[in-house]
């Protein structure tokens, strides 16, 4: 109750005149200044325990080459028994919550990246968490708006972006302010329609106002340092030209589907004014990110971000790269794209249509796309989850004319090669691997093979017998815990509509538990898992201006007390 009262109170808003008075900038260096402040050796989190049986090995083994060997009964002396002889038990564990900054609170119909995530930030400090995951954060998709099947890789969302740091920071101005919208699930349709023309007003403001030419300075170097916006942006002013709107590129005329050198320069001159004011959005989404990123790592807390493994046909991505996927010679359009075959979850499979990677293709150039695509993730993130991590190993290969995801074929993922030319290009990666689904043994040893912790989730843990890895006393300290992901049911819903009896009968017998209150007995025993991360989804019915007042936030601050995880 205590942090809801403070949240309600403005308790964790230290934040707020710094950002209403300097904006982001001014977090951001403030931030890293008490960052470097509270600096101290931390073990990491993520070390696999064949890395701590190595460095064990050595350590013994040095051991026993440096010390004499004791004498049979001889004294041990009076410092045996002190602290400094006792075994260091402390193995990174750590608790956090998946929450997408859109379910965040905020007047304008979606949450943004200003005041109220410095709250939750400020939140997750107090309650010891040292974890926030997010989805990706990449422009959803225009029809369903998934940020699993986006426009772009590389971009931000610009609907995240704050708009009262761009009125305080005078990019806009009071009269700018938007109608406040109601509460309720985002409307995505109407906040772009709301949006988007201030954005693009304050691009505008910003690459042609003298009071702002210090901003366009950075938002120059951003450009020069990510060369991959220059694509993205010609793409997002095609897609949008009257005559292509809501066509594929793959059936735009042949000089811009095959990107002809003469086109593209036509293009890039069209529509100079539209790209230059998409790279300022990008720049103003990634100077915001940046700030909350600093500002969470000042306080304890690591991003998590999210990559899906496959990216959008109807994206930049494939567009500009168009030798590294699976695509018609002739037409361009996908020849085979992904999915899962039928399991125990859906008869007929999931067709998620992205068209696959040509990996020979990849291979040979080094995998420098991934690269480019890991190192952006890294600027983003501390860690970044990979969903459908199993493909690396093996993928599922259905042709593009098929209706389901039941005719496929298991065809060899890059495997190992493909994370040995990341860590050449880039040093360590910290990756999670989403190993959920059909996990075979090759994808068990590719994860172990890089050291990357994996998945476990309660809701799939009753069924399967005992030997189920889900389970609790089948899991490992290289993972993630969770009661469910943000692809299931909430635990209360799950355990009312969707468990079967058998699976309710064995999950309250293994718990101790009668079942009444199915999401506390879920988080405790996530909490208590052997994995070193627990992460809770948050579960909110109000989504902004009560969203800190909610029983939730009540029962959070009960729940994430720094006693298992810390």
């Amino acid at each position: 109750m205590q942090a809801a009262r403070q949240l309600r109170c403005g308790h964790g808003t230290q934040v707020a005149p710094l950002l209403q008075q300097h904006g982001p900038c001014r977090i951001a260096r403030a931030a890293q200044q008490q960052q470097q402040r509270l600096q101290q050796p931390q073990l990491q989190a993520l070390r696999t325990a064949s890395s701590r049986a190595r460095v064990v090995r050595c350590r013994a083994d040095a051991a026993a080459a440096a010390a004499p060997t004791p004498k049979l009964g001889a004294p041990l002396g009076p410092a045996y028994g002190e602290d400094g002889n006792m075994p260091d038990w402390h193995k990174g564990r750590r608790a956090g919550v998946i929450l997408h900054p859109t379910s965040l609170p905020g007047p304008y119909g979606i949450g943004e990246l200003g005041q109220e995530a410095f709250r939750f930030i400020d939140w997750l400090h107090s309650a010891g968490m040292q974890v926030w995951q997010v989805l990706p954060l990449v422009p959803p998709d225009q029809e369903f708006y998934s940020p699993y099947s986006g426009l772009d890789t590389n971009c931000g969302n610009p609907l995240l972006i704050d708009l009262e740091s761009l009125i305080t920071e005078g990019l806009l101005e009071e009269s700018d302010r938007p109608a406040a919208m109601p509460d309720g699930d985002v409307q995505f349709a109407e906040v772009a329609a709301a949006k988007q023309p201030l954005l693009q007003k304050a691009a505008a403001t910003l690459l042609t106002s003298p009071k702002f030419a210090g901003l366009r300075q950075l938002m120059a170097e951003f450009r020069a340092a990510n060369s991959w916006i220059e694509d993205s942006a010609l793409f997002d002013a095609l897609r949008q030209r009257e005559d292509l709107a809501g066509m594929p590129w793959w059936e735009w005329p042949d000089a811009l589907r095959c990107r002809k050198d003469s086109a593209l320069q036509e293009a890039h001159t069209q529509f100079k004014q539209h790209i230059d004011e998409f790279v300022a959005v990008q720049f103003l989404f990634d100077r915001q990110w940046r700030a909350v990123k600093v500002y969470a790592n000042a306080k304890g807390v690591k991003i998590i971000g999210d990559m899906p493994i496959y990216v959008g046909g109807q994206s930049a991505d494939v567009w500009a790269n168009q030798h590294l996927f699976e695509l018609n010679e002739e037409t361009c359009a996908p020849d085979n794209v992904s999915g899962v075959p039928p399991d125990a979850f859906s008869a007929t499979g999931q067709l998620w249509g992205s068209p696959l990677y040509r990996w020979q293709a990849h291979e040979a150039e080094g995998y420098k796309w991934w690269a480019h695509r890991m190192a952006r993730a890294l600027q983003l993130y501390d860690e970044t989850r990979i969903d459908h991590f199993r493909a690396f190993a093996g993928y599922w290969s259905v042709e593009a004319t098929e209706e389901t995801a039941m005719n496929g074929s298991w065809c060899v993922g890059p495997g190992i090669g493909l994370f040995q030319a990341l860590n050449a290009q880039l040093g360590a990666v910290p990756i999670l691997a989403e190993d959920l689904g059909v996990i075979t043994t090759d994808v068990v040893n590719l994860r172990q093979q890089i050291g990357a912790p994996g998945m476990v989730v309660l809701q799939f843990a009753w069924g399967g017998g005992t030997n189920n890895v889900h389970l609790p006393h089948m899991h490992y300290e290289n993972s993630f815990c969770y009661p469910g992901t943000h692809d299931n049911e909430t635990a209360v819903g799950w355990f009312a509509d969707s468990a079967n009896a058998q699976d309710k009968k064995y999950m309250k017998a293994y718990l101790g538990s009668d079942g009444s209150d199915i999401a506390w007995d879920f988080i405790r025993a996530a909490m208590a898992s052997v994995s070193n991360t627990s992460v809770i989804m948050m579960q909110v019915g109000c989504r902004r201006s009560t969203f800190w007042a909610s029983a939730t936030a009540c029962v959070l601050q009960v729940l994430f007390t720094p006693v298992l995880h810390k």
